[in-house]
């Protein structure tokens, strides 16, 4: 079933929306279409009783769960992104995100599987042994890799943050070799 939606925005509100989700005017229809797929998705499962919820909490899982399905493209995103989106602090932001990979842990494996692939994929070595380097904007992902790790060996090296660094973690290689062993290969 095709549904549209009209929406009036003003010039402000859309200057705020193209600020806050990082695009331009002319992009801002087809991601605002995303972001309605999902918000429709949340009302039709509410209205038909397949999501009831009686906790402001639990709207909130399930809303940023659409989201990763409809918006970010089956991806886990970082506290930043949902603190925009959601207006939360950080902390808030970081709790939500490690409820939700918990309740909906088996309906986002793919979701956490991919984010944790990118995060291996763009890990850089300087030379042969060295380490790898990694920017990780994601606490809740750095400790997927970790629960991983000890999954595949409790002996493994934990990804670490790189000392002085905001958001730079280290993956020693055996660590390495064993997270990009286990995540899914491309098709």
């Amino acid at each position: 079933m095709n549904i549209q939606v009209n929406i009036n925005l003003s010039a402000p509100e859309v200057n705020n929306l193209t600020a806050i989700l990082q695009c331009s005017q002319k992009d801002l229809p087809n991601i605002i279409t995303l972001y309605a797929t999902a918000a429709s998705r949340e009302y039709i499962d509410m209205i038909i009783g397949q999501k009831v919820f009686k906790r402001g909490s639990d709207i909130l899982e399930y809303r940023l769960f659409l989201m990763i399905e409809e918006v970010f493209n089956n991806l886990i995103p970082d506290e930043n992104k949902v603190s925009n989106l959601f207006q939360t602090t950080a902390t808030e932001s970081r709790s939500l995100i490690r409820s939700i990979l918990s309740k909906y842990q088996y309906k986002l494996k793919v979701a956490i599987e991919m984010s944790l692939k990118n995060i291996i994929e763009s890990a850089t070595q300087e030379s042969t042994d060295a380490d790898y380097t990694v920017v990780i904007n994601s606490q809740n992902l750095v400790d997927e890799l970790n629960q991983m790790l000890a999954k595949i060996d409790g002996n493994l090296p934990l990804v670490s943050k790189q000392r002085g660094s905001v958001s730079t973690f280290v993956i020693k290689p055996s660590s390495y070799k064993k997270l990009k062993g286990t995540l899914p290969k491309d098709k």
